[in-house]
Order: C-alpha cells, then sequence, then structure tokens
C-alpha cells in the first residue's frame, strides 16, 4: 500500500506565496522528496516572496527532520524570503519552528504565527 505525502506544496505566482501544508506524521524519510519540492520551487518565486506553512494538519515531526527543514529554511534565505506566516493551532505543535526561525532567517524576515487559517490569510 502506498503511503500517503507528509506535505503539500502550492504555489500562488501572482501573489508570490508558497504554502505548505505537513501532514501527518513526518519522518525524516520524508525530507528528501520535501527538499526536492522546495528546490524546484524556490525557482518560481521573485525576491520577497512570502511562505505560509499549515502545521494544523501535522501530528509529529521527528527530531532528525532539522537538518532537512534547515537546508531549506536557508535556500529561504539566499533566495531573498520576505516574510513567514505559520498556522499552529496548537503551541506543542511548533516543535521548534520560532527558534529555527531566529537562526536562519534573522533580520530581515517578518515571522508571524497565527492560530487559524483565517488569521493567516490576513497576514499574508
Amino acid at each position: 500500500m502506498a503511503e500517503s505525502p507528509k506535505f503539500e506544496v502550492l504555489f500562488e505566482a501572482p501573489r508570490n506565496l508558497i504554502r505548505i501544508r505537513f501532514i501527518g506524521h513526518v519522518s525524516a524519510a520524508d525530507m528528501k522528496p520535501y527538499s526536492e519540492a522546495m528546490t524546484s520551487i524556490l525557482n518560481l518565486t521573485r525576491k520577497g516572496f512570502t511562505l505560509l506553512t499549515d502545521l494544523s494538519s501535522l501530528e509529529t515531526m521527528e527530531l532528525d527532520c532539522v537538518p532537512g527543514l534547515t537546508k531549506v529554511m536557508d535556500a529561504f534565505k539566499a533566495r531573498g524570503i520576505g516574510a513567514v506566516v505559520r498556522i499552529v493551532p496548537d503551541p506543542a505543535k511548533d516543535i521548534g519552528f520560532n527558534i529555527l526561525s531566529v537562526v536562519h532567517y534573522r533580520r530581515g524576515v517578518r515571522v508571524v504565527t497565527c492560530q487559524t487559517a483565517a488569521e493567516a490569510e490576513t497576514a499574508v
């Protein structure tokens, strides 16, 4: 039986917006296809793009995912990311994204955490 995808990615060119939704239990093995998807989608972005990360369907993410996540975060920074908006309905699901943002985005990148999709839409 085929395993369900652990993430969904969509790029909205007119808004220069990448949407990522993590789903279920995400393992380190899921980071390779995630990184590949992000590499190809980054080529479509323009400087100042926004990233909307939805963690509302995330159940768990393994600690071993951190190297893959930080590699992608560094690629976002190199490409000129302007803002990060996260949907985190349960603070326990943050899994360290806020700390990683401080280290990998530093100054110049606006980071907003929202509890709902509706709130996030007003922030993008």
